[in-house]
């Protein structure tokens, strides 16, 4: 299953052999110590099936995954929408009769619309919660010209911490601020102009207070800006880290974004999806 950001969530159910009495995952990739019951893939498989009408099942799963756990690279996300894609389709139904319900129970799955969105539908997306309980998906465009890279520190930083580093009140000038960032950053990924860029990804409410949390982060940013990025951010709540800019530029701003995390960092340039999990 594709996702948001240039990872990917392969998810492959192995229930032709004998049922399990429980649901049992085998993952490649990074490790991820949790209880089956607790995964995210087999919680969303169980919400697939029951979309159809039908009850959960045990199963087994083998899982591979290109993004890393704990990073803000979306990797939640993605194991919801590879999960409910899967619930849906081992039930002979076909996801895109769904489309509505499936989006609906990954923004309830996950708490918000921001990583399952984009895993499902690919591409840039903004997810926004209505008034009426539905979600609106809206499909950004993206300039051909614009490259992306990422980069993560060896340890992650999980979300609950990156948001008690937040305050509960923030300067008025602040929240009013990075709404016009936004229409900005909008303008300039339709564009690829750097001013919008540059001026657009300027953040005043989480940014400052995240960036202590993660070591490196504020050499590693100004690294990948002085080596070409337009945009040099923190991913999602940390502690990875994206950076966009021209495309003959990516190599060098990623690697400047991987050294300036320091030992045992990784990361580099990542694809641009467009499309999002593959529907028969």
């Amino acid at each position: 299953m594709r996702a948001g950001r240039g990872g990917a969530e392969s998810v492959h159910d192995l229930s032709d052999g004998p049922t399990p009495r429980t649901s049992e995952v085998e993952r490649s990739g990074e490790p991820l110590v949790i209880a089956a019951d607790e995964d995210l893939v087999v919680r969303a498989f169980a919400r697939g099936r029951v979309l159809c009408g039908a009850p959960p099942c045990a199963a087994r799963f083998s899982v591979r995954s290109a993004i890393p756990v704990g990073r803000g690279l979306g990797s939640s996300g993605a194991a919801i929408a590879a999960g409910l894609i899967l619930g849906v389709r081992s039930c002979g139904s076909d996801p895109r009769a769904l489309w509505p319900a499936i989006v609906a129970a990954g923004v309830a799955l996950e708490g918000h619309p921001d990583n399952v969105v984009a895993a499902l539908h690919g591409g840039a997306t903004l997810g926004v919660p209505l008034s009426d309980g539905t979600t609106a998906v809206l499909e950004l465009d993206v300039h051909p010209s614009l490259a992306w890279a990422v980069a993560w520190p060896r340890a992650p930083l999980a979300t609950s911490e990156a948001r008690r580093a937040l305050p509960r009140h923030v300067p008025f000038e602040d929240a009013v601020e990075n709404p016009r960032r936004l229409a900005l950053l909008l303008r300039g990924l339709a564009s690829g102009e750097e001013r919008w860029l540059a001026e657009g990804s300027h953040d005043r409410l989480h940014e400052r207070y995240r960036l202590p949390l993660i070591p490196g982060a504020a050499e590693a940013l100004a690294a990948a800006r002085a080596a070409g990025a337009w945009v040099a951010t923190i991913s999602g709540a940390g502690s990875g880290l994206v950076a966009c800019g021209p495309a003959d530029r990516c190599s060098r701003f990623g690697a400047a974004l991987v050294n300036g995390l320091g030992p045992g960092a990784r990361g580099g340039p990542v694809a641009f999806v467009p499309a999002g999990v593959p529907l028969p």
